[in-house]
């Protein structure tokens, strides 16, 4: 295995992360009892794109998975 291959894969499983991430802080921002003291426009603001980001984020990630792990040929170079 290559360390580019490598790099790309741990990189591609960071991605996936930091999608549920960008879901739980969007969740977190609009729906928190926590935060009642903060407008409620003004969290629905700030989360939504968050959680439209982390959509994105999700097709991306899961076309760098497929990529990496998924594909027929393996270069051992």
């Amino acid at each position: 295995m290559s360390g580019r291959n490598l790099y790309d894969k741990v990189f591609a499983i960071f991605g996936t992360l930091m999608v549920f991430f960008y879901f739980g802080l969007g969740y977190y921002v609009i729906f928190s009892p926590y935060l009642d003291h903060i407008d409620t426009a003004l969290r629905v603001i700030i989360g939504a794109p968050l959680l439209v980001y982390a959509v994105y984020r999700l097709f991306v990630s899961y076309s760098k998975i497929k990529e990496n792990f998924f594909s027929g040929g393996d270069n051992d170079d």
